[in-house]
């Protein structure tokens, strides 16, 4: 009875033992690939199962998005610019039997090739592409690396450049080239003004040509602007037959452009009695 009575707790202990082992709980996020005496069984989870303890073997597997901060590489660009890069990689398990089968340690692997593929690609352009497309070089660098690890069931979800270091001489040559064209845009800017001012002049002296009148009284506009300066003081003709030009010239101008306008309006209306004929015939036909 002594003995009986001993063995009921130790039986007892081995069995919450054993059941405890064959208890599994997994979480959402997680699977659990099991191996049964060496071989795939399967993958289980998330939530509660049962597996036989000693036969069975399980490994976890988390299937949230992992990240790897891939350290500064030197890589020297097709026009022969060395520079360091450094980028971030994001990666998540998709198929964990293949993660656990096909690769010993997926994350090194994946941490590796991410250098390796990094080095690769970034060679083989120049050094403004790199600078100025940054884009297409993170879906490129993430083609790639998901191309690669898609037979470890792994999936590379993006890949981010964060930073590009140059040389300090390169660096120099990047400002000096910056500042070459901005002067240059401005030169530009310049000139066309300079062009315009021109245009307008040569526009005002093909007047002046055509109206002679024009010009004296363009004259006589800048002696009243300076008239304005009180430290100045103007000289100008005084008299009857002064005073006489300036009215003739002024009557001048004004009939040389009264018969401008007359002119104009006459060619107008030509032009309209014209339309009017043409719309007229068209409506008759």
């Amino acid at each position: 009875m002594a003995e009986i009575g001993l063995s009921t707790p130790i039986t007892l202990l081995i069995a919450f033992i054993i059941l405890s082992q064959a208890i599994k709980i997994v979480r959402e996020y997680e699977r659990v690939v099991i191996f049964r005496l060496g071989r795939f069984s399967g993958v289980k989870g998330p939530g509660i199962f049962f597996i036989i303890p000693i036969i069975d073997r399980v490994i976890l597997l988390d299937l949230r998005v992992f990240t790897i901060d891939v350290a500064k590489q030197v890589v020297i660009t097709r026009d022969n610019v060395s520079v360091e890069v450094d980028a971030v990689i994001y990666y998540r398990v998709v198929d964990p039997s293949r993660a656990v089968i096909q690769v010993e340690n997926y994350k090194l692997a994946t941490s590796l090739l991410a250098q390796t593929t990094l080095r690769d690609v970034l060679g083989q352009i120049e050094l403004d592409d790199l600078l100025s497309k940054r884009d297409e070089l993170n879906k490129k660098l993430q083609s790639i690396l998901d191309q690669h690890t898609d037979p470890w069931g792994i999936k590379v979800t993006a890949v981010t450049l964060r930073d590009v270091s140059l040389p300090e001489s390169m660096r120099r040559a990047i400002a000096k080239q910056a500042e070459s064209e901005r002067e240059k845009r401005s030169r530009i800017i310049l000139a066309d003004g300079e062009f315009q001012a021109s245009k307008t002049m040569t526009d005002a002296a093909r007047l002046y040509e055509e109206v002679p009148a024009a010009l004296k009284l363009r004259e006589l506009q800048t002696l009243v602007d300076i008239a304005r300066e009180k430290t100045l003081i103007v000289v100008t003709p005084s008299g009857d037959a002064a005073t006489g030009s300036m009215v003739g010239m002024t009557s001048a101008l004004n009939r040389e452009l009264s018969e401008r306008e007359a002119t104009r309006k006459d060619e107008a209306k030509k032009e309209a009695l014209k339309e009017a004929s043409i719309e007229a015939a068209r409506a008759r036909r």
